[in-house]
């Protein structure tokens, strides 16, 4: 086990995984080593897991410290693995951030929690979180409900100023956009900065306004670093080209969240099955249809399938 007190800049393009299962609905390990595979086969410049993309809330206490553990073990240092530790349970959660602490995650996601809008009692759950892990990153997660508080940015600014181990923040309320504006206009130094979620259905007006990253799904991983190193290019064209050309899947994804990432997935010989925990809708023939379609008009920005065959069997 390590301790990591060193602080890890967190930009670019942070995937989350998203958590396969077997037939018979346990944990697939072969399968989330592959995704972890590869999400560094594309170039990702870091990972995150659990998030709700996993759906985190459906996974046990121990699997979520089990497969945190393989995440961090495939990943090997090659880079950071943001550890989502959201829960219900205040205890659970300094549980959970100490082991992943204890395991080499170099930031902590969590939400805000839901039943409090304004920033006293966040302040007070935020610096009890930081007093426990001392020296790691957090990101605040201002996710909407059910999971989190969805919190205004001048509430959102008081917690970041009142708790700087608070060093970035995941907007995915709406319009993230102009909330990350408003943030960042006035954000203290110690806030390092805001990163967009939401599937990056957002993305393009988050970069303009100044997102440090994103932390979208992963079925198209390919396309989200292609379309970041074209921002860290100056290409507003390319990137604009790169956000269209995702938006039929990413729109898709935004009805049928886990279903279509874990469909994606599993079209492309990356998991061995697509079942889900959640309750939410699956895609019947004709989504699937367009769903094909939809790949294929994106097949010259992805893997080719013996690449990613490939990954079932790595050397060494």
């Amino acid at each position: 086990m390590t301790q990591n007190s060193t602080a890890v800049p967190i930009g670019g393009v942070f995937p989350v995984l998203p958590t396969p299962f077997d037939p018979q609905g346990q944990p697939d390990v072969g399968s989330l080593r592959r995704l972890v595979r590869y999400l560094l086969r594309c170039g990702v410049d870091g990972i995150t897991f659990p998030g709700v993309a996993s759906e985190f809330a459906q996974l046990s206490e121990d699997e979520r410290r089990q497969l945190l553990e393989v995440v961090l073990a495939e990943t090997g240092g090659r880079v950071p693995v943001v550890a989502g530790v959201t829960s219900a349970d205040a205890e659970m959660t300094l549980r959970l951030a100490r082991h992943a602490r204890d395991h080499g995650a170099q930031a902590l996601m969590v939400a805000a929690p839901p039943q409090w809008n304004e920033a006293g009692p966040q302040i007070a759950y935020f610096e009890r979180l930081a007093q426990a892990v001392p020296g790691l990153a957090v990101m605040l997660q201002n996710v909407p409900p059910p999971v989190g508080a969805g919190l205004a940015p001048k509430v959102l600014l008081e917690v970041v100023r009142a708790v700087p181990a608070i060093r970035y923040i995941k907007e995915e309320a709406l319009p993230s956009g102009q909330r990350l504006s408003v943030v960042l206009a006035d954000a203290p130094a110690s806030l390092l900065g805001v990163l967009g979620g939401a599937g990056g259905r957002y993305i393009t007006d988050e970069l303009r306004r100044g997102a440090c990253g994103t932390m979208p799904a992963i079925e198209l991983a390919e396309v989200h670093v292609a379309l970041f190193v074209a921002h860290r290019q100056g290409d507003a064209r390319r990137v604009r080209e790169l956000f269209t050309r995702m938006l039929p899947v990413l729109n898709t994804q935004a009805v049928f969240r886990w279903a279509l990432t874990k469909q994606v997935l599993l079209q492309r010989g990356l998991i061995d099955h697509g079942g889900q925990r959640i309750d939410g809708p699956r895609l019947d023939a004709m989504d699937r249809a367009d769903l094909d379609a939809f790949l294929a008009d994106l097949g010259d920005l992805l893997l080719p399938p013996e690449a990613l065959s490939a990954l079932k069997n790595p050397p060494g």
